[in-house]
């Protein structure tokens, strides 16, 4: 189980994710998100990021030329696409600054399928996605909404590496064992207010998920 946490704000905050062993730390820039950061605050933000520890830039229907100028100032390794980008789209932004990426899907419980999630994860798979991010659906926000959708929803068959968002904490990402996934991505589970973490429950969710780790692994006979 890889963990990523996001909308960082706070350079005390990155050096905290890196030292618990996060896998990925994500930067926000959508400014209408109260976790979005300028390019400033990213340069300094990133430059804290031990090697093998991935940056993740989350961006929501970013124009092309804001792309380039981010790619160009700002130190990052992945793009998350987290907007009503389509999967031509994201192939094309992210080819134009040579990073991998990663799309989020907002799943509407009431609407979406399992044929229909599987459909639309098999689309950024042809595009050249590297995994793909499933989070609940709200109307008028594009994700932090630190709300669950249906995890029934989540195909076993994925044709990419599937990241679970939504809702998460550390009381409950041992519910997450048993799902086909990738990964999990928090954010404002580990928060003490928005853009500022807790150290404590940052250190809670990486006990939970690698207490479940090991003994999945026992399990499995993977050691």
């Amino acid at each position: 189980m890889h963990v990523k946490f996001c909308g960082f704000t706070q350079l005390s905050d990155i050096q905290t994710a890196a030292q618990l062993g996060a896998d990925a730390v994500g930067l926000v820039f959508y400014p209408p998100s109260p976790r979005a950061v300028t390019i400033a605050q990213a340069q300094t933000l990133s430059a804290a990021v031990p090697a093998f520890v991935s940056v993740v830039a989350l961006v929501v229907n970013m124009p092309k030329d804001e792309l380039i100028n981010l790619a160009n100032n700002v130190s990052f390794d992945i793009i998350q696409f987290h907007g009503d980008e389509t999967p031509e789209q994201c192939q094309q932004l992210a080819g134009m600054v040579n990073k991998r990426w990663i799309k989020a899907l907002r799943i509407n419980t009431e609407q979406d399928t399992l044929d229909s999630v599987r459909a639309q994860i098999n689309q950024f798979a042809t595009a050249g996605a590297s995994s793909i991010l499933l989070d609940a659906y709200h109307q008028h926000k594009y994700g932090g909404t630190g709300a669950r959708f249906d995890w029934s929803l989540i195909p076993h068959d994925s044709a990419l590496p599937i990241v679970l968002a939504g809702g998460l904490d550390a009381d409950n990402v041992a519910a997450t064992l048993d799902l086909p996934i990738y990964g999990v991505d928090v954010s404002g589970g580990i928060e003490v207010d928005k853009g500022k973490k807790d150290a404590a429950k940052m250190r809670a969710f990486m006990k939970a998920v690698k207490r479940d780790r090991w003994q999945n692994a026992t399990v499995t006979g993977a050691i």
